[in-house]
């Protein structure tokens, strides 16, 4: 078994800072292999590599090819310069996580996990797991992330500066990206000056300027706000566009109004803290995204020709499973584990590349005045991974006595339902659904449902 100092940084250029528009999607021509000739040279017994971390710097180290990503925290842990020598990263429920990340794939590595090698077959993975059928040669990154399986409980007793620092950066990216949506541009708003405020101090009116945020807009607002679409949308009549209704005058408006107190490192780590307690409340905090696509409802006969399937986000997180459009920034469905059933299923033809794997999610609503059943048809190649990662978190549920109707049926329909129906927030006239009622009989049919 090798030793934490089988991995050791190099401690000429322990840390190197990657540029400000750097994306932990994927979307990025950095690599994981710092040195692509020591990678290749099986002969060597260590590899240069980088761990990204969402604050804007990446750790270079040298690793044993077998490191597993238990030491390579460890390492990390280690560096006196991060501030994280004495943060309980190792207790049971770990803070942290390295995750393989790429525009197509993310995946969070168990402890025994080893990087290198994942990252060696990377482009199968991403074959087997994603959309993309033809031969790829994406590269991952190695990231330093949140572990998915971390309680909100237990994070909001963090009290380190460094790791709360971690999770802010870390939230920060998913508002930004779309992942964390909110209600209404208020919210985007109060996030987006708590942001200001930590990033560039105190209000100076002669550089904080309504031209200095509508410059920077994509900086402290989500990237639908930045949209040329959407901005034609919402017309320069309505004087939503750099006039007082737009998002960055909100935006400004609310960083006026923040205190500037005595003692700025102090002033610093509560704004932290409050921006994790606002992202603390948004249903998908914390959560591991996968990608997949659902049928839009079919309105009208000529969309019967032109429909096509929607690519939406699966956010799956202790709380529930939440419908993402990360395009729009929009939560379409949430579901807790006590108003959810599900199934995954494999393909009818596994011959056929195009047929997908699916999951089935069932939810209790009422229509009427009656209570009935709606059943989600979400396509992924991921189903399998989504239908572990549910599995995994209702076991939780069951073990805590938090309720006792999650159920992972042999038929959806044979289930009991909690006591919260239609607590969910949801948009069901986007879904393609069929509806079943207490007997289980099919009920109502929409788009490919009517053909089964």
């Amino acid at each position: 078994m090798e030793t934490q100092e089988d991995c050791t940084i190099r401690r000429g250029q322990p840390i190197r800072r990657y540029q400000n528009d750097y994306k932990p999607d994927g979307h990025t021509s950095t690599s994981m292999i710092v040195n692509q000739s020591q990678y290749l040279n099986v002969g060597r017994s260590t590899v240069r590599i980088a761990v990204y971390l969402m604050t804007g710097i990446f750790l270079s180290m040298d690793v044993e090819h077998s490191s597993t990503a238990h030491q390579i925290l460890a390492m990390i842990q280690s560096e006196g310069e991060l501030g994280l020598t004495r943060t309980p990263l190792f207790t049971s429920q770990t803070v942290f996580a390295l995750w393989l990340c790429s525009s197509r794939l993310e995946v969070q590595l168990h402890p025994n996990h080893k990087p290198l090698e994942l990252a060696a077959k990377w482009n199968r993975l991403v074959k087997k797991y994603s959309s993309q059928r033809e031969e790829t040669d994406e590269e991952p990154l190695l990231c330093l992330r949140r572990n998915v399986f971390l309680s909100r409980s237990d994070e909001e007793q963090i009290k380190e500066a460094k790791v709360l620092e971690l999770l802010y950066a870390e939230a920060r990216n998913n508002v930004l990206q779309g992942r964390y949506p909110c209600e209404g541009q208020a919210r985007y708003a109060s996030l987006g000056a708590l942001q200001a405020r930590i990033e560039l101090g105190p209000y100076n009116p002669q550089s904080h300027t309504l031209a200095f945020f509508r410059r920077h807009r994509g900086r402290f607002l989500p990237h639908h706000y930045t949209s040329p679409s959407l901005l034609l949308g919402l017309g320069v009549g309505l004087g939503l566009v750099g006039g007082k209704g737009a998002p960055e005058a909100r935006l400004l408006e609310q960083y006026k109004r923040i205190p500037n107190h005595t003692g700025t490192n102090t002033n610093s780590r509560k704004l932290v803290r409050k921006y994790l307690e606002f992202c603390w409340s948004l249903p998908c905090y914390g959560a591991a995204f996968f990608q997949g696509q659902i049928e839009r409802p079919v309105r009208g006969l000529a969309s019967w020709i032109t429909n096509r399937d929607m690519h939406v986000l699966i956010a799956i997180n202790s709380s529930g499973v939440y419908i993402v459009d990360d395009i729009q920034c929009s939560l379409l469905l949430g579901l807790r584990y006590s108003e959810l059933s599900w199934e995954m299923a494999k393909p009818s033809d596994e011959s056929n590349l195009d047929c997908l794997p699916c999951l089935f999610l069932q939810f209790p609503v009422r229509e009427n005045g009656t209570r009935v059943y709606k059943i989600l048809q979400v396509f992924s190649r991921q189903a399998i991974m989504m239908d572990t990662l549910i599995s995994g978190f209702a076991e939780e549920h069951r073990r805590h006595g938090t309720n006792g109707d999650i159920g992972n049926t042999d038929r959806l329909t044979d289930h009991a339902v909690g006591s919260n129906i239609g607590s969910f927030t949801n948009k069901l006239s986007k879904f393609t659904l069929a509806t079943f009622d207490d007997e289980g009989r099919c009920i109502g049919q929409m788009g490919s449902w009517s053909f089964q």
